[in-house]
């Protein structure tokens, strides 16, 4: 029921205790949520334990490597990348990257992330190119994988990052390198997002302490704000929502309805951590795919949340 036979090349540790636990917890995830879509082959899920790789962290996955769209997930990547180039002063930080990183997380904006991304390869999105000038803009859009293919992560190693964020269908050099088969769309895994999260609470990421504490100031969800009250706040209807009231949150969601793309349409995943109330930091990422779970049964990922919370936070 889980890849737990192919952990021990990765970055926590798949104790029996997490094992017992994480079976148990999809057998009843599979058996509550079945009529809202759930099914064993449209889901991925990563629980951790712990205060990051270099302390003992625990794990569980259930097909941990299974690659789907990451919808805005890949907002966090595209975060800890801008910083480090800010640290390492290859790019310059200015008001309105502020205001773009700080919104591509807190409302999932996409042409805020797009900012982003333009900034970070000196590309932008436009007409169509060819030959040359088409390789070359790629290689420089490529360079997205490059900066996290060089932590050399297991986990990131099926990844694809390098798509800007789109509302609708793609067009012009954006659609050329997708690909006529969406063949260079985006790509992630569960295992690759934990793992993010894992090394940004933690200490395997190369940024400065300042811009690490920046990362996860902007992920922060606090619920008491102004800004929950948005619907656009990824809270109430994704993991969170069922995740008692007091306690820490970081997130980041991702979800695409219908675009007129079926090869990245109904998707909704949830990359979250808190601390319960013993102390140990809890991190989840789920993906999920179908137009159920996506569009028909919004409260459904604040049920599973409450689930999870409940199996791993004693």
């Amino acid at each position: 029921m889980n890849d737990t036979a192919t952990q021990s090349a990765f970055f926590f540790n798949a104790t029996p205790a997490m094992n017992d636990a994480g079976q148990a917890v999809v057998s009843r995830l599979l058996d509550r949520f079945a009529d809202v879509g759930l099914a064993a082959d449209t889901f991925g899920l990563v629980v951790l334990r712990g205060d990051g790789p270099a302390a003992g962290l625990e794990g569980f996955s259930y097909r941990g490597d299974w690659r789907c769209y990451p919808c805005s997930v890949v907002k966090t990547f595209h975060l800890v990348h801008a910083l480090c180039l800010i640290d390492d002063g290859r790019i310059t930080p200015h008001a309105e990257l502020d205001r773009a990183m700080r919104d591509m997380i807190l409302w999932s904006s996409n042409a805020a992330t797009n900012y982003v991304i333009d900034i970070i390869t000196g590309t932008t999105g436009d007409t169509l190119l060819e030959g040359e000038a088409l390789q070359a803009w790629r290689h420089r859009r490529d360079g997205l994988n490059r900066f996290f293919q060089a932590l050399a992560w297991p986990e990131f190693a099926t990844s694809n990052i390098t798509q800007k964020l789109m509302d609708d269908m793609r067009y012009g050099r954006e659609a050329q390198y997708a690909g006529r088969q969406g063949e260079n769309m985006n790509v992630m895994t569960p295992l690759a997002s934990a793992r993010l999260f894992a090394e940004l609470f933690g200490s395997g990421l190369p940024l400065s302490p300042a811009s690490q504490s920046r990362a996860q100031d902007i992920l922060h969800r606090d619920r008491t704000s102004a800004d929950a009250a948005n619907p656009l706040f990824q809270v109430d209807n994704y993991l969170g929502g069922g995740i008692p009231a007091g306690l820490p949150m970081w997130s980041k969601a991702g979800r695409l309805g219908w675009t007129g793309d079926a090869r990245v349409a109904y998707h909704k995943h949830d990359l979250i951590r808190t601390i319960p109330a013993n102390g140990v930091p809890l991190i989840i990422s789920l993906m999920t795919s179908g137009k159920a779970l996506c569009e028909d049964h919004p409260q459904a990922f604040r049920q599973i949340g409450r689930v999870l919370f409940e199996a791993f936070s004693q």
